[in-house]
Parts: structure tokens; C-alpha cells; sequence
């Protein structure tokens, strides 16, 4: 079996997404770094043709997006299973990782974490404040199903991770680097006990981003 190569820019949630599964699989991989801002450059162009990351590599196979690529990584290595063989558990899962990509990242995590933590620590500029108001009412929104959608079980697809927890973890790890994340989470004590959960397994700890700046900078 060919090593996985994971091209992305360390501290990416969605690579890290990607590296956590690999983790899970107990499977071998190393990071190819991109550089921020680089998204447009012809070289990473011929990588992902809409300038964004992750891409996997694995053997002569290239894939991008995402949820493809996990769903990818669970097929080609079965064991652990981190899609439930329930049909309405796996619809579940399917479920929360369409909830992450189109309501929690977009408008809610793209604007909240990158104005809190991306601008001022990138770019050296102050978070737009308005902005961060106005993405607020939505991360409500999107929070109060997250924790419904959870619930009382262990997992958001039942007793056991999916990759709607592999997806979801990283977004949310960021988020909680926020001052609004005690407010998004203020009645919903299941999901910041789950994000706990989540970040005590070994396949986070392995990719804190600290973890992944020490993977780029030795590649």
C-alpha cells in the first residue's frame, strides 16, 4: 500500500480533517506543505484546480475535496469503520458533514475564526467587529442543531466516531479559540463535552496544529 501524501497549509481544519482519519486508520502519510496565500499559483493549480486544500495523493491517485477524500480513505482501509453500516446511522453522519461544509464553515467558522484568529495572526490587522455580528445570529443557529443533532450519544452517528466527528472536530477546535465560542455553546454542555472527547483521542493530539507546523517544517 502506497503512503498517503496530504497537500495542504498547516492549520487547515480540513486537512486536519484528513490527517485525523489517517490517524484513526493507523495508517502512514506525510505532509506535503502549501503556503498561505498560494492557493492561485500555477503549481498549486495543477494540484487542485479551484486553489484550495487538501489533496491527497495516494500512489499515481489524486483526489480532492474533503468528504470525498475521507470517504476515500474509509473505503481503500476498512478497519476501523468510520461509517456506521445502519443505513439511517450512516445518513446521519452524511447528514453533519453537509451541516459542517455549508453552515458551519460557510458564513459562520470562515468568518467568526478567520477574523478572530486568521487576520490578526496572518495578516496583522484587527477583526472586523461588524462582521462578526452578523455572522453570529447564523452560528446560533447552527450550534443549536449541531447539539440536537448530537444529543446524548457518544458520537454524532451513534456509540461509535464517524467521520462526522472527524469533520466537525477541527472546525470546532478552532472555534473554541473564539471569545464567541461560550456563547455559541452556552446551553449546549453536550457538544463541548463531545469537542472534549474528541480532542483526548490520539488521532488530534497527533495533528494539534503545533504538531502540524512541526510536520512542515521538517518535510
Amino acid at each position: 500500500m502506497h503512503t498517503f501524501t496530504v497537500h495542504a497549509v498547516p492549520g487547515s481544519p480540513f486537512a486536519r480533517s484528513v490527517m485525523v482519519a489517517l490517524e484513526e486508520k493507523g495508517a502512514p502519510y506525510r505532509l506535503a506543505p502549501v503556503a498561505p496565500g498560494s492557493g492561485r499559483t500555477p503549481g498549486h493549480l495543477a494540484l487542485h484546480p479551484f486553489g484550495r486544500v487538501p489533496v491527497l495523493d495516494h500512489g499515481a491517485f489524486r483526489l480532492y475535496e474533503t468528504q470525498a477524500i475521507l470517504r476515500y480513505v474509509d473505503r481503500v482501509l476498512p478497519t476501523p469503520p468510520l461509517t456506521p453500516l445502519e443505513p439511517q446511522l450512516a445518513a446521519r453522519m452524511d447528514q453533519v458533514m453537509n451541516v459542517n461544509d455549508w453552515y458551519l464553515f460557510q458564513g459562520v467558522a470562515n468568518v467568526i475564526v478567520f477574523q478572530r484568529l486568521i487576520r490578526p495572526r496572518l495578516m496583522g490587522l484587527e477583526p472586523d467587529e461588524e462582521a462578526i455580528a452578523a455572522a453570529l445570529p447564523k452560528a446560533h443557529i447552527v450550534f443549536d442543531e449541531l447539539a440536537r443533532l448530537l444529543g446524548e450519544q457518544a458520537f454524532f452517528a451513534g456509540p461509535r466516531i464517524s467521520l462526522a466527528d472527524v469533520l466537525v472536530a477541527p472546525q470546532l477546535d478552532y472555534f473554541k479559540g473564539t471569545p464567541e465560542w461560550p456563547l455559541v455553546t452556552a446551553r449546549h454542555a453536550n457538544i463541548r463535552a463531545w469537542l472534549e472527547r474528541m480532542n483526548a483521542r490520539p488521532s488530534l493530539v497527533a495533528t494539534t496544529r503545533e504538531r502540524v507546523l512541526a510536520m512542515a517544517a521538517a518535510a
